[in-house]
């Protein structure tokens, strides 16, 4: 059995009387692509948060490669991307990679960073210009360029591509299943269903704080007779069964 890079043993979290996770049972093996699902509101950020220590979790237990995740030994082996990335404004494209780099102590080599900037269809020439003067897409690409740079096992990418264009989706999916390729394990969250169905080999539902599926897309779609996510998706948060 391959090891868990990340397990969730009844985790339950609440916001005053509101219960946002209800007792959540989840193994994600190591170099698995991982996609997480479900509606504004469902419990997918709270959930990320419990993961990475941002909040307090108030029952149960979270492991990341068998360490707690309230411990640091456990983070330094993750990169996280939020949905809402906002690097330091007066920084350059460069001076932001170089210090996320050297926090992560690897070293900085430009010939790396090109091509990861060429990867993502990112212009060399944005590498000296302030972050304040990018655009949203480009700078996502390059949140996820330090992400990706930094080589970590374990990616967790909320909403990664929120602003791209069509070229720039491509690029990174194809980095993506390239990294799926070299048994990086991929956590990804995405309100873009093909986007899930095309990259993760396993994917859950999160509803009103409850695991509704978990499988493969394929699996989904067969256990409620669709040929598309969409509807498949729908029919499972409608369902009263919990998958």
């Amino acid at each position: 059995m391959a090891q868990a890079a990340v397990r969730f043993e009844q985790v339950r979290k609440n916001y005053g009387r509101q219960a946002v996770l209800q007792g959540i049972d989840l193994d994600i093996a190591a170099g698995m692509s991982f996609g997480l699902v479900g509606i504004n509101g469902a419990g997918k950020t709270t959930l990320i948060k419990c993961l990475l220590d941002f909040c307090h979790v108030d029952a149960g237990r979270i492991e990341i490669f068998g360490n707690r995740h309230t411990d640091n030994r456990a983070r330094a082996r993750l990169a996280f991307l939020p949905e809402r990335f906002m690097p330091p404004y007066f920084l350059t494209g460069r001076d932001f990679l170089s210090y996320m780099l050297t926090l992560d102590k690897r070293a900085v080599e430009d010939e790396r960073v090109h091509a990861m900037f060429a990867a993502l269809d990112l212009e060399a020439a944005a590498l000296d210009k302030p972050v304040r003067s990018y655009s949203k897409g480009m700078t996502q690409k390059l949140g996820l360029a330090a992400c990706l740079l930094a080589e970590p096992d374990l990616l967790i990418l909320d909403e990664p591509m929120s602003g791209l264009d069509p070229l720039a989706r491509a690029s990174v999916k194809q980095l993506l299943r390239r990294l799926r390729e070299q048994g990086r394990t991929l956590f990804f969250t995405s309100h873009a269903l093909s986007d899930v169905e095309e990259i993760c080999e396993h994917m859950v539902v999160l509803h009103r704080g409850s695991l509704r599926f978990s499988g493969s897309p394929r699996a989904l779609m067969q256990r409620y007779a669709c040929d598309a996510m969409e509807p498949a998706f729908l029919k499972c948060i409608e369902s009263d069964s919990h998958g």
